[in-house]
Order: structure tokens, then sequence, then C-alpha cells
């Protein structure tokens, strides 16, 4: 039975983002996140400055997700924090903050995989955002994940197709650094599509089998089309940069949509749901809608702030796990990479 008066503190610190957020039950409360600039420079995430950059974020994050929650510390049912995939370094700051909380306050620890909670963050009770029903279909796109997984219940989850080398939101970075564009470069590709012909120039789509997928071809056509079209012209990204982006972009969303078909064939489940960070894509966001008038489906795009990193989402799962009872003790580890 749903305790109406369930209060969860959540944490998230997987990469380079600092995120806590306070749950009453499946309703956000307050989100606050906290971005880490310093990596900019450096063209990608650097490991030692994230897990610094948290141990300083981390108090602060907290504090003020509590305050705009209007919700006093001795009120939290339980602390959910984020055991992995991720950064180790980053992973060991969220993990050991919020092992130390729960037993000062003698609250229930409760772990979270972070690819389940981008998943589940379509369960956050928000207006005007309609909830999967089991079973759905989840595509998990992000900067270090492509999955395809059946979603049976909250816990019964079976990534049916994923990649077999680099993620989606590695090709787009890749490419927008191919292409000179500063990090993080995915969103500038999204931006400059928007103004560009996506029939414009032609890149070959990987054969691969089944459901999984594989961008590291595509990332190498992509360097050697560019280093063959400014021997002849070095002006040539300049002048079609808008057409090059909506091309590379119309690429990978016909990647992922020719799976997704796939996937819905094999399993005769129509209801799809996106998460992870390249969800956040306007292009991808607009073909799955599109595609509920041309194949019958039924889909779920979340709220904007759900997509990329954020602890509302491992909130949501540290919610359905408290009602479940599925609590840990101070023995448990962070994982880099964690059993799905």
């Amino acid at each position: 039975m749903q305790n109406s008066e369930v209060f969860i503190l959540a944490i998230e610190s997987s990469c380079d983002d600092t995120a806590a957020a306070v749950l009453h039950n499946d309703k956000v409360l307050s989100n606050v996140v906290a971005n880490q600039l310093i990596h900019n420079q450096y063209g990608g995430v650097v490991p030692e400055l994230a897990s610094r950059a948290h141990q300083q974020n981390i108090v602060p994050v907290i504090d003020a997700a509590l305050r705009k929650a209007n919700v006093q510390k001795e009120q939290l049912s339980a602390i959910a924090f984020t055991q992995g995939p991720g950064l180790m370094g980053s992973l060991l700051v969220g993990s050991s903050f919020g092992k130390s909380l729960s037993l000062a306050l003698n609250i229930p620890l409760i772990a979270v995989n972070h690819m389940h909670a981008h998943i589940l963050a379509h369960f956050i009770d928000e207006e005007g955002y309609d909830k999967p029903e089991f079973p759905f279909l989840a595509l998990t796109i992000s900067g270090g994940h492509t999955q395809i997984v059946k979603v049976n219940s909250y816990f019964d989850m079976e990534i049916i197709g994923e990649t077999t080398d680099d993620a989606v939101g590695e090709a787009f970075d890749k490419s927008a650094k191919i292409l000179g564009l500063p990090y993080p470069g995915g969103p500038l590709i999204d931006k400059y599509a928007k103004e560009g012909n996506p029939k414009a120039f032609t890149f070959t789509k990987p054969k691969v089998p089944g459901l999984d997928f594989s961008f590291s071809g595509l990332k190498t056509a992509i360097l050697y089309f560019i280093q063959k079209n400014k021997q002849e012209n070095p002006n040539f990204i300049e002048e079609n940069l808008n057409d090059i982006c909506a091309s590379i972009q119309h690429t990978i969303i016909e990647i992922l949509m020719d799976k997704l078909k796939l996937a819905v064939k094999e399993t005769g489940i129509k209801q799809i749901a996106i998460g992870g960070g390249v969800s956040a894509n306007s292009g991808i966001r607009t073909t799955l809608k599109e595609s509920e008038a041309k194949y019958g489906w039924k889909t779920f795009i979340p709220k904007f702030e759900y997509t990329t990193d954020n602890a509302a989402m491992i909130g949501i799962v540290g919610f359905q796990k408290y009602l479940s009872k599925r609590f840990e003790d101070s023995s448990v580890v962070s994982k880099a990479r964690i059993q799905f």
C-alpha cells in the first residue's frame, strides 16, 4: 500500500553533473543540477576534475534541493543514490555522502542503476505527460549508451539490442569535433541541422545484424568525407555547415529508427519510450512523434529536464524501491560498470 508521506532525497553523480532532488511519492518537489563547465576547455570530461568538482558541489546542491522542496532532513524517508554505471571517482562522492546521511538520519539507503533511472523517469508524476504501460520498449540513448530495452515491469527489464562499439552520443560529439565545433558538440549539430538539408550528403548506414547498433564506421566515414572535401575546398565546412550537420543527424536518426521498427516487428510492442541525454535532440523527438501517425505507435518523450543526467529520475526509482523495501546497507559499493 502506498504511503502518502514518502519523501526521497536522491543524489546523482555519475559523470560531470552534481544533482540532488526531493520527491514526495512520485512527484518532484525540487530538482537541482550543478554543471561543471571546467571540462569544456579539454574537449571532454576529465575524471579527476569531475570528482573534485562533485566534492565542492554536493553539499550546496543537496542543501538547495531540500530548501527548494521546503522539506527538513528529519522528514526524509530514504536516501537514493546512483550506484553506477559512471566514472568511479564521481560515483564515490555521491555514494559516500548518501551512505553517511542515511546513517546519520537512521533511514533506508537505496542504490539505483543510472540506466534504469533514465527509463523509469517516465513514471514521474508530471501534468500533461502520459506514463507508458507495461510492457513497453525503451530506447536509451546517451554519451555512453545506446540500448533497446524490453520493459516488463519496474524491475524486470531486458536489453534486446545495444551498441557493439560507440554510443550514439559519442557519434554526435565526435562528428562535431571533426567539424571543429566546441565540446559538447551534439547540441550544436542539432542546432545547425535545423537550418540544413538532411538529404544534401549521403552517409552509408552500418549493416549490423539483429537489433544491435554500430557507430564507429559512421564516424570514420564522416572523417574521410570531411578530409576529402576540405582538400578540394578548404572552406567546405564553413560553406556547408548546416547541410553537413543535417545530413549527419538524419543518418543517425535513420539508424535508430530502423532498429526500433525491427524491435516493434519482433516483439509486437508498439509503446516506445526514449530516455538519456541524446533524447533531448529535437530531430529525434520530432521523428519519434511523427511515427505515431506513420506506424501506429504510442510514443513517450520525457520532459526536457529529465533527459540529461538529473536526480529526479534517481528519485523515482528510489520511490519504487522504497515501496518494495529494496534497501542496501553501508557495504554497498559503487560500480563503474553495473549489471543491467
